[in-house]
């Protein structure tokens, strides 16, 4: 990484910093790299995978006379990595947290109910015509999934599997049937044991990702934005994407619409038809509801080519601020003091005019800051304590004293200690 760098060149120190792991990297590498440097990383892969160890990151100071520090950080428990950035990582200080999104439980609409094409004696003659002999549930196998998921199943999804069982309680059923069933509804069909409520922790990204985004559901919304809920009840796939029917609409839905939960997504829905009689019957829906948070006005980004002051990006309904790379007067966060649902904050090192005014937040879950700026609420006192998750963003300065903040942030939750091991040596003068 240092072959091609300037910096020594200019007697200046040269820093470089990045994760490799046993499967990919993450590096601070200028321009395209070179044959020897592949070579280096794949012999560094190698002796990952005969070590038993997932990931290491790394920085190193080289100064001009070719005098070298190289820290290697080990993997720990209380650090998620940060794909894509040489960071240190996220430091979980509460474990088994979530985001808060991840979290949110859906509102209760009393109103929902079936919307009008739904049709279970319709759904049932269908189903019936194109699965003949099929093998269908009894009504205690049918109560007996009501009362493992806890709710009670729409009549139309009942309807499909008195039809069809899919699979019997022992999973030794007629794959050719399953095959039949799957065809008939429009997706890979799971059997009635296997129904099952969508999981919002399971689809947490981890804090890097998840502490930026934000979800909300609008008046008109016929999904509400959730990463998922009780009543999400997956009933099949696409291969890749799972099919739920909804008992917990938006307002502008139906009790027992058809939406389809994106893998690749970590948060939200689409609606994909308002009844299981439409989604079988090829009768979808052709709009794809917006869902992605960080384009909603609670998560705000300032600084170049963003909005270019604080109090544009301050409202109540803010709940995350991201202060990206700035080169005029540092923000000062007095505009988002007393905001009530604001839970993260993310500044790029140097934009704090005053970094102690972290501390006037009081709902921050997420904060990641610079190290001189950790470095100033550290020896204040003044860190947060309602924090869940926290990162330290690393710029141009040392990287080394890095792993020694985080430590000290980690103290004040009790958590175990982050290992670096520190190896000093000489790469002689640049050639």
């Amino acid at each position: 990484m240092l072959a091609d760098d300037t910096d020594r060149r200019a007697a200046r120190p040269a820093r470089v910093a990045g994760r490799i792991s046993q499967y990919g990297t993450s590096l601070a590498y200028r321009g395209s790299m070179s044959p020897t440097s592949r070579t280096a990383v794949e012999d560094i892969q190698r002796a990952l995978a005969r070590g038993g160890v997932q990931e290491i990151a790394f920085s190193a100071e080289t100064q001009p006379d070719g005098r070298t520090t190289l820290s290697l950080v080990w993997p720990s428990p209380v650090v998620e990595p940060a794909f894509g950035y040489p960071d240190l990582g996220v430091l979980v200080l509460a474990e088994g947290s979530f985001a808060e999104p991840w979290l949110r439980h859906p509102d209760p609409v009393p109103g929902a109910v079936p919307a009008p094409t739904a049709d279970p004696e319709l759904l049932e003659r269908t189903l019936r015509e194109r699965l003949p002999g099929a093998v269908g549930a009894t009504e205690e196998e049918i109560a007996a999934a009501e009362a493992r998921l806890g709710v009670t199943l729409p009549e139309e999804l009942k309807v499909l599997y008195r039809v069809t069982r899919v699979y019997g309680d022992d999973d030794n059923g007629d794959f050719e049937e399953a095959n039949r069933a799957s065809d008939a509804v429009g997706c890979e069909l799971s059997g009635l044991g296997h129904l099952y409520s969508i999981d919002a922790e399971v689809r947490h990204p981890g804090w890097d990702h998840g502490a930026r985004h934000a979800v909300s559901t609008g008046p008109d919304a016929a999904v509400q934005g959730l990463a998922g809920s009780p009543g999400w009840i997956g009933f099949g796939s696409n291969g890749g994407d799972e099919f739920a029917v909804d008992l917990t609409p938006g307002a502008a839905g139906h009790y027992g619409q058809i939406i389809l939960v994106d893998h690749e997504q970590s948060l939200g829905a689409d609606l994909v038809a308002d009844s299981l009689t439409d989604f079988v019957l090829g009768r979808l829906r052709e709009e794809v509801r917006g869902r992605r948070g960080d384009k909603l006005p609670a998560a705000v980004e300032v600084g170049t080519g963003c909005l270019e002051t604080i109090q544009a990006a301050a409202h109540p309904a803010l709940e995350v601020l991201s202060i990206r790379a700035w080169h005029g007067t540092p923000f000062s966060l007095a505009p988002v003091v007393g905001l009530p649902r604001l839970r993260t904050l993310t500044a790029m090192p140097g934009t704090l005019a005053d970094p102690l005014e972290v501390a006037e937040l009081t709902g921050l879950e997420f904060l990641e800051i610079g190290a001189q700026e950790w470095r100033v609420l550290l020896d204040a006192g003044a860190v947060p304590r309602t924090l869940k998750a926290a990162a330290i963003k690393v710029r141009d300065e040392n990287h080394l004293p890095v792993v020694a903040i985080a430590n000290e942030i980690l103290g004040l939750w009790d958590r175990p200690k982050i290992t670096q091991t520190l190896i000093t040596g000489d790469l002689g003068p640049p050639t």
